[in-house]
């Protein structure tokens, strides 16, 4: 497998001579790669070199996000000329190697994550109507990746929408951490088909404490967007984790990755449940809105992702077709409703058994 040194991580083995540029070896075949080999094959500008496919570990290489010698990614032009979605699919395709490389032991590489998600969190203002449709995006499969970045976007969305000018990109990234500690929980577990066990769920409870450990120490990150790794799961009533700590102790960074974490996990197909729509589920949050969630916070976040521009073409519960002709401050989720066939007004506020199935245009 032929990587870039920025690519490399402790344990690749070498297999053929990395030459110099007076055509010696530098490092030889068969070396098993330490921080010190990579610093110096980086410090020499190597282009490339070719490492076996497996670590000297035993365990498969998942190669690092290639970045240029100044830390940058080094194919940023080529991030940028993707479409949204390709951008987005990368993303999640090099975020379960990056997982990967965690669960055999590897610490959270800052820059690397940086790397790989900022570039796609500033383009933030381009999703509009295509945050609704995240979870059409999930394979089912590899969902515990589409998770961690679509709960990012999600969140950085709330963060901007709620005006805190400074830290949204924080807030993003912690977001996009905030289930790193899964990666010390049993794969039989993460991977698990059907329902949890008291003993997979008090085990699964762990990880904000695990990911929380990941990123302590680290300086790039604030101290509300640690403890928004920390607290992500717990809820104002108390009855969240690891913690169980209420509502005036739960920071607010913690709480907008709370209310994002929740509603993608809702909007998801998952093996022991079907999903729902995205505006059942912003339904199902408001209900819980006084026991789980920040009242304030939650309106935004339904205000933002119900925020339909007049004239969207919508497909209703019932199958019918129609488009968005008013909406109420009051009951974003439930417009009025020009139906397709017959040109009649539907309120889905007066008529409760009707909802948005689904966005169209």
């Amino acid at each position: 497998m032929e990587v870039h040194p920025t690519q490399l991580i402790p344990q690749c083995i070498i297999v053929d001579d990395v030459m110099g540029r007076t055509n010696r070896a530098i490092i030889q075949k068969d070396t098993v790669l330490n921080e010190l080999h990579i610093e110096f094959l980086q410090k020499f500008f190597v282009d490339k070199v070719e490492v076996a496919e497996k670590l000297a570990t035993g365990e498969p290489y998942h190669p690092k996000v290639r970045q240029d010698y100044n830390g940058k990614q080094a194919n940023t032009s080529r991030v940028e000329s993707l479409s949204l979605w390709d951008h987005y699919e990368e993303t999640v395709s090099n975020y379960k190697h990056m997982f990967q490389r965690w669960q055999s032991g590897s610490p959270v590489d800052m820059q690397e994550v940086r790397t790989l998600i900022v570039p796609l969190l500033e383009r933030i203002d381009e999703f509009g109507l295509a945050l609704l449709a995240l979870y059409k995006h999930v394979d089912q499969e590899d969902y515990f990746y589409h998770h961690s970045v679509a709960t990012s976007i999600l969140s950085t969305m709330l963060a901007k929408k709620m005006g805190i000018k400074k830290e949204w990109l924080q807030i993003g990234i912690a977001a996009f951490l905030a289930e790193s500690g899964m990666a010390k929980v049993h794969p039989s577990i993460i991977y698990k088909e059907g329902m949890l066990t008291e003993a997979d769920f008090n085990e699964i409870k762990k990880h904000p404490t695990y990911s929380y450990r990941y990123i302590e120490k680290t300086p790039s990150l604030s101290h509300g967007a640690k403890l928004a790794i920390l607290q992500h799961h717990e809820r104002l009533d108390g009855t969240g984790y690891p913690l169980g700590v209420k509502d005036d102790k739960i920071h607010k960074y913690a709480k907008i990755i709370a209310i994002c974490d929740t509603y993608h996990a809702m909007t998801s197909v998952r093996d022991y449940r079907k999903r729902l729509s995205p505006f059942a589920t912003l339904e199902q949050m408001e209900q819980d809105k006084f026991q789980k969630f920040d009242q304030q916070i939650l309106k935004k976040f339904i205000r933002s992702m119900a925020a339909l521009p007049l004239g969207t073409k919508v497909r209703l519960s019932n199958q019918a077709i129609g488009e968005i002709v008013h909406i109420e401050l009051t009951a974003p989720t439930r417009p009025i409703i020009r139906m397709e066939t017959s040109n009649e007004l539907l309120s889905l506020k007066i008529t409760k058994d009707i909802s948005i199935e689904d966005v169209l245009s």
